[in-house]
């Protein structure tokens, strides 16, 4: 799994602080004095008024601390919570910002709803800042943290729309979708350390539907799917290319995981076909959301099951059909081996130390002879290949073929390499010729061998 090193978003969440401006104590102060319930003195008033005005955040934590210890149980105490976890955050002492926003919700409804949500919008958003998942308390950091978080989604869901607002209720809904992405985005965060991957993949596409350009969600919810057992792995795929379409921070990264988790999918014999998937797939997870029903990549199983079934006139029929058949076919086969492939030479080409035989095959013994034209490109060495050469160290020099000529049969075992859909040639590599089809070197040239049968 690549490391979780993303922070879900900026501090200060502005959508969600629309919702969260906690009431000042001068305007509490004043609306209970009008109604005769003042709660707190004049002493504590004063004194939270002056940590409250001091600019140097050093010499704030001073007054506060002084407040704290004069006025343990004061009903002040949401405001001067608030004020200590946003001078810690000034400070960038995220663990005593943590606290202090466990402080402030811990006194449930005796805080206003907007200082708790408020408070739950910045504890989220620092966790990730401060977290180690190697701490004796890991897990329990982990379930404080989730449960924060759903805590933040459902006072954010209920919160009432203002009786002045001008918004109607679908805008007032509107608005919200951020802020409840951003809790349930850090609700899977802590899910997904915790390796409760189905919470983590429900929390997760909560916060997408939210906000469907969440990249670090997208990225996140692709890892949980592939982190279950057994993976969910095409959707794990669609989620982490969904995420390198938002541009998520190291996208190449993540590209390049991506791709060895589909080659381990499939565990195809050329690899080079994984990036055509790749592609594919960034350019089908860029134009919708939700994985398509119809988006599939074949497992191994799938792979070794075509291999299995194959012979060489189901290759060319396969083949030659073109589409998803050719493509899936292709898959399986693509560097696989073949122990006898018969045919019949139409041409030879000498190459610097290797000869391509220009072959044609057929399952009619009477198309091969009539053949003048080849469907298979074979490629011996004759000699050592060079050490930059595919494959060169698969190879074995078989000098004698080079006393195979037009018109003669050859049996050869090999592995198919590439091959051109139109017209159809194979192009094989890794190539030993049967010695049996070899002339002599006395009767090279005074015969033709006709093609052995299969």
């Amino acid at each position: 799994m690549i490391r979780m090193r993303f922070v879900t978003k900026g501090i200060l969440f502005t959508a969600l602080i629309l919702f969260c401006i906690a009431a000042r104590p001068a305007t509490v102060r004043g609306q209970q004095a009008d109604q005769g319930k003042t709660s707190y003195t004049i002493p504590e008033y004063n004194a939270f008024q002056a940590a409250n005005a001091e600019k140097d955040p050093t010499a704030r934590l001073k007054l506060l601390d002084d407040f704290a210890a004069k006025f343990p149980s004061s009903t002040l105490n949401q405001y001067v919570y608030a004020l200590y976890y946003q001078t810690y955050l000034q400070l960038k002492n995220y663990p005593k910002t943590i606290e202090y926003v466990d402080k402030l919700t811990g006194l449930g409804d005796a805080a206003d709803l907007g200082a708790r949500l408020s408070a739950f919008s910045n504890r989220v958003q620092v966790f990730p800042l401060v977290f180690n998942p190697k701490a004796p308390d890991a897990h329990d950091q982990l379930v404080k943290e989730r449960d924060a978080a759903k805590q933040g989604a459902d006072l954010l869901q209920k919160y009432p729309k203002p009786a002045d607002s001008k918004l109607t209720d679908d805008q007032f809904a509107e608005q919200k979708k951020p802020g409840i992405a951003l809790f349930y985005a850090a609700a899977g965060f802590a899910d997904l350390q915790l390796k409760d991957f189905p919470a983590a993949i429900d929390a997760f596409k909560t916060a997408l539907a939210n906000d469907p350009k969440d990249a670090v969600s997208a990225y996140r919810l692709g890892v949980a799917y592939l982190s279950q057992t057994p993976p969910q792995s095409l959707d794990g795929f669609w989620y982490l290319a969904r995420a390198i379409n938002l541009k998520i921070q190291g996208d190449a990264q993540i590209k390049d995981y991506l791709r060895k988790q589909i080659i381990n999918y499939e565990q195809p014999q050329c690899e080079s076909l994984a990036d055509q998937q790749l592609n594919e797939l960034l350019t089908l997870a860029g134009t919708t959301g939700d994985r398509p029903a119809t988006y599939t990549i074949p497992s191994v199983a799938d792979l070794q099951k075509i291999a299995g079934a194959s012979t060489m006139l189901t290759v060319f029929s396969d083949l030659g059909a073109g589409g998803d058949k050719a493509k899936l076919t292709w898959l399986a086969l693509c560097g696989a081996q073949f122990p006898s492939v018969a045919g019949k030479i139409i041409e030879v080409k000498q190459g610097d130390g290797f000869i391509d035989f220009m072959v044609f095959f057929s399952a009619s013994e009477d198309e091969m002879q009539k053949a003048t034209t080849a469907n298979m490109d074979v490629k011996v060495w004759t000699a050592a290949p060079p050490a930059g050469a595919p494959n060169a160290a698969q190879e074995t020099p078989q000098p004698d073929a080079a006393r195979l000529a037009k018109d003669d049969g050859i049996l050869f075992s090999g592995a198919i390499v590439a091959y051109d859909p139109s017209p159809l040639v194979l192009h094989w590599d890794q190539v030993k010729v049967d010695p049996s089809v070899i002339p002599e070197k006395a009767d090279a040239g005074k015969h033709r061998k006709p093609a052995p049968k299969q």
